[in-house]
């Protein structure tokens, strides 16, 4: 059965690999603010800014099987430098304007149908420069295991917490070989994440081979999250 399966955000980095994974066998449909490396892929584009505007359901099916929500920032910086602004202005982009878009479709959502989050290994470690978005990712993973034990059985909620991640977003991080070697050397498997390792595992909770998984914290992330080898 074709699922229909709607990703805020999707048209860049673990958003677009999903989407890349997804759009032949299912009804794909992508509500994001720009629609480029979109063009060659069989889904429905809904041209949507997560920070200012409402969802458009009209352009929805009466029935959702699958609802991802793909928007985040990387805003590491040490506490003194962090503006309250800036801790805002994390948490409206991660959490709050998730928590929105979550109550517009769950109305939607069809018996046994899934949704999948995303964190970040730092909410789990502790890790020095992360408290703002620590903070807006820890407040996913709290919501979600409520979201998941209140809609429980009939809609399933799984949080993906990965690290270091090569997409447009972490281009900072990782803008030379030195910075990308010295990043991939923390990691157990010495290597940084790519946007395909995350888009697998959540097309994984997509799809009916984890009908069995709800209220979970997957890390993705190259062993750091549970590995010490120092």
């Amino acid at each position: 059965m074709k699922k229909n399966i709607v990703l805020i955000g999707g048209s860049h980095g673990i958003g677009l690999e999903l989407v890349r994974l997804l759009h032949e066998s299912h009804n794909v449909f992508v509500a994001s603010r720009t629609a480029d490396d979109l063009d060659a892929l069989n889904v429905t584009h809904l041209p949507f800014d997560v920070t200012k505007d409402e969802l458009d359901l009209t352009q929805l099916p009466e029935k959702l099987h699958g609802f991802v929500y793909c928007p985040g920032s990387i805003n590491l910086k040490p506490l003194k430098m962090m503006s309250m602004d800036a801790f805002r202005e994390d948490m409206e982009i991660n959490f709050f304007n998730l928590v929105r878009v979550t109550k517009e479709v769950m109305p939607r959502m069809a018996e046994d149908s899934s949704v999948v989050f995303f964190s970040t290994v730092a909410v789990g470690m502790g890790m020095p420069f992360h408290t703002s978005v620590a903070a807006a990712k820890g407040a996913i993973e709290g919501f979600a295991k409520a979201l998941a034990a209140e809609y429980t059985p009939k809609v399933r909620v799984n949080v993906i917490a990965p690290s270091l991640v090569d997409t447009p977003l972490a281009s900072r991080l990782l803008s030379n070989d030195k910075k990308k070697e010295m990043m991939a050397e923390r990691h157990p498997l010495k290597k940084v994440g790519t946007p395909a390792d995350i888009a697998h595992m959540a097309a994984f909770l997509l799809r009916d081979d984890s009908g069995w998984m709800t209220g979970q914290i997957l890390g993705v992330d190259g062993g750091m999250s549970t590995l010490n080898i120092s």
